[in-house]
């Protein structure tokens, strides 16, 4: 029996061909993937995948021929990027291009709504992700890392920004939430009308100021809860990237339990990244595999089976290990669906 949460939860991705109610596994491929690499991930059991092409290959033809290059390999794509709109510091500081980044952004959804793709991943991080130099974990793999103490320069794809102040000056909170406040209500109309949802990733590292720019909307459960409250619609909702989550640990304020039961119980929920960290901010974290950090992640995955979860979960972030990016892939998804099965078990 499910419970009545799963019972009430709506397929969050409609409009698909082939969608199931629950909790499903998606990887990530490049859109030019080759004809292995489909197959490798039918032989994992995964159901849809997560792509991206380039901004200037962007097209309602090109997002279509994607789809159909991939329903030929037996996958179907769930998220398509344009890394050119994602991080978009014209946007989330105000500068001069604002408008024309906008705009750009507003295309890109429409497109994703005439190629029948249903969903977006969005990040406001005006200054990238920020690491440091990798760190081993179990039996000498490595993983991405992060020690505030040492942190330099945020990436993003082929943009980076230094230390100490790395667009010039120090932003406040009230700034960023206008700009937020500008974009989002230009945003709204479009995805509702394209029926596309949109997912908002965390700040990755989260919580804390990192050059200049304070984290403070998609950087802890407050902001998050009054971004979705400014937004103001059922199309926009959370990525919710559970390593970002673990990174910021108690200074998010709420656990990623509890951010999962209240996301899934406003229905805002689309898209899961699910990934172990070893320790929160701010002793620094490094990414292990799913069984090596400091989460359990079998009560994480029971509380999206708890709400009802209709939607993808996905690796993210693979440990470098013998064997490769197979043999990570592997290892994570064949372990994320035995926790699926086994959460399944219980409501049964």
């Amino acid at each position: 029996m499910l419970t009545t949460a799963a019972r009430a939860y709506p397929l969050i991705i409609p409009g698909y061909t082939g969608s199931r109610p629950g909790i499903q596994i998606g990887t990530q491929l490049p859109a030019n993937a080759s004809a292995e690499d489909m197959q490798f991930a039918r032989q994992l059991g995964i159901e849809w995948v997560m792509t991206a092409v380039p901004a200037a290959d962007a097209s309602v033809e090109t997002y279509r021929a994607v789809v159909r290059r991939f329903a030929e390999g037996g996958l179907k794509v769930y998220r398509l990027a344009n890394h050119a709109v994602h991080n978009m510091e014209a946007v989330t500081l105000n500068l001069p291009d604002r408008d024309a980044k906008i705009a750009e952004y507003l295309a890109y959804i429409r497109m994703l709504g005439a190629a029948g793709i249903h969903y977006a991943t969005y990040a406001h991080m005006a200054n990238g992700i920020w690491s440091t130099e990798p760190e081993p974990v179990r039996g000498g793999a490595n993983g991405r890392a992060f020690r505030l103490d040492r942190a330099r320069t945020g990436r993003w794809i082929d943009r980076s920004w230094d230390l100490p102040l790395t667009h010039g000056r120090a932003y406040t909170e009230d700034e960023l939430w206008e700009n937020y406040a500008y974009f989002i209500r230009q945003v709204v109309p479009v995805a509702e009308e394209a029926g596309v949802y949109i997912g908002i990733h965390p700040d990755d590292p989260p919580v804390y100021p990192l050059g200049g720019i304070p984290r403070c909307i998609f950087g802890n459960f407050d902001g998050y809860r009054r971004a979705l409250e400014l937004a103001d619609s059922p199309n926009v909702g959370v990525c919710l990237c559970l390593g970002c989550w673990l990174e910021g640990g108690p200074a998010m304020g709420r656990s990623a339990v509890e951010a999962i039961r209240y996301f899934g119980s406003q229905r805002k929920l689309f898209k899961v990244h699910f990934r172990n960290v070893t320790a929160p901010m701010p002793e620094g974290f490094v990414e292990t595999f799913l069984d090596d950090g400091y989460a359990d992640m079998l009560e994480i995955m029971a509380a999206l089976q708890e709400v009802g979860f209709n939607g993808a979960i996905i690796s993210d972030h693979l440990q470098q290990v013998i064997g490769g990016r197979y043999a990570a892939e592997a290892y994570a998804v064949g372990y994320m669906r035995g926790l699926v099965q086994a959460v399944a078990a219980r409501t049964k």
